[in-house]
């Protein structure tokens, strides 16, 4: 038990798939200038994470059993492409402004190496189902946090308004996610993915 609560909290903290790894800065910059949009961005990308590392951790199994882990990527990738239409016709169904504001971004969950990123470091980590199920959803709380932390910066920035015109937008998300990256470097030692 105590092994699973250290990766849940390495891959929020230490290890977190969008400050240290810098993974899935697309969507993150893109979407990170509100907390709404953020938000629902996030829980999109909880779903799909975790859903997809379910999958693909059995889908690997069988693969290396009849030594085809060769194509382990493209299967990770048609897994992680059905997983994102199942959250976009879900969305649509019942989310539908919610969408609309996404707009080009959820499709684009089908290719954000985050989603990618944890298949492929619970295939290198040799982790168990649960151990991959715990480090999913930790790798996406992580990106959750990182990203909401970020928006509401950035919408006290906007109310602020003291950004030189040369950094607002992108330029600036990306400073306050260094600055973020760099707190979050302070968790270091505490504790660590094996």
């Amino acid at each position: 038990m105590l092994h699973l609560m250290t990766i849940f909290l390495a891959a929020i903290l230490t290890h977190n798939i969008a400050l240290t790894y810098l993974l899935g800065m697309c969507p993150f910059i893109s979407l990170s200038r509100s907390v709404k949009t953020a938000l629902g961005m996030s829980f999109a990308v909880i779903f799909v994470v975790t859903l997809t590392a379910a999958i693909n951790w059995p889908m690997y199994r069988i693969l290396v059993k009849y030594n085809s882990e060769l194509i382990a990527y493209i299967v990770f990738i048609i897994v992680i492409a059905a997983s994102v239409q199942l959250v976009e016709m879900i969305m649509e169904r019942f989310f539908p402004p919610l969408q609309a504001a996404f707009g080009i971004f959820l499709p684009l969950i089908t290719v954000n190496c985050t989603v990618l990123a944890v298949s492929l470091f619970m295939v290198y980590r040799e982790y168990s189902f649960i151990a991959t199920l715990v480090f999913a959803f930790g790798s996406a709380a992580g990106w959750m946090l990182a990203i909401m932390i970020v928006a509401a910066i950035n919408e006290k920035l906007k109310l602020i308004g003291d950004v030189p015109k040369g950094l607002q937008g992108p330029g600036i998300i990306m400073i306050v996610a260094g600055i973020i990256a760099l707190a979050f470097l302070g968790f270091s030692g505490m504790v660590d993915i094996k």
